[in-house]
């Protein structure tokens, strides 16, 4: 089986413990049975005998980003911009991801932009870091950083600017019960966090309507 990749630090834990070994389809099946019994239903009742098999199926895909590499998708890039200096922006960008603590989604949008040096890279490599990224067990403060931190290491631009606002269900259907109200988090680099004039136009941008 294959071993559970880790990209963060492991906290409170041995490092020298032996690698989380990822289960079996059937093993990773047995658990949602279990969770069916424990929630207090007959995993064996014809509405739910299929319902593992769905599970795991939406876990594939809710958690490929774990399969796949963002500096993989921004390794092709173009240095022919005829001498284009300023900001490359995407906007609405969708994202769907998981709270790590509850495992509930939180779901918004993300804005990206990067003021380019000497190449680009195709704007859709842009929408897909952020894919990439959501599509892990995630918190939004994190998620923010590292996709900062990849087009920063992929691109070397001037700068990087990101943006995520989304609204958290562990927060809306569990715990304070509180609805409409989303978190916004933000990242800033190079120029966007030295020039206050950058950093307001990119701001601009993304609330522009």
């Amino acid at each position: 089986m294959d071993a559970i990749s880790r990209d963060r630090t492991l906290v409170g834990v041995d490092l020298d413990l032996e690698a989380v070994k990822r289960p079996t389809r059937e093993e990773a099946m047995e658990a949602v049975r279990t969770l069916i019994a424990w929630a207090g239903d007959d995993p064996r009742r014809e509405g739910v005998i299929d319902t593992p098999k769905r599970v795991v199926d939406a876990y594939a895909e809710w958690f490929e980003g774990y399969n796949l590499d963002p500096a993989k998708e921004l390794s092709r890039t173009f240095e022919d911009v005829q001498g284009y200096d300023d900001i490359v922006m995407l906007r609405d960008i969708e994202v769907e991801s998981h709270c790590e603590h509850h495992m509930a989604p939180f779901l918004g949008k993300a804005y990206v932009a990067y003021m380019p040096t000497n190449r680009v890279v195709g704007i859709s490599k842009l929408a897909k870091v952020v894919e990439i990224f959501a599509r892990r067990l995630q918190t939004q403060e994190t998620m923010t950083q590292q996709i900062a931190d990849a087009i920063t290491d992929s691109l070397r631009p001037a700068g990087v600017a990101v943006l995520i606002d989304a609204v958290h269900q562990c927060m809306t259907t569990r715990g304070v019960h509180h609805r409409h109200v989303s978190t916004v988090t933000t990242q800033f680099t190079g120029v966007f966090k030295t020039d206050p004039t950058l950093r307001q136009r990119f701001l601009d941008f993304a609330n522009k309507r």
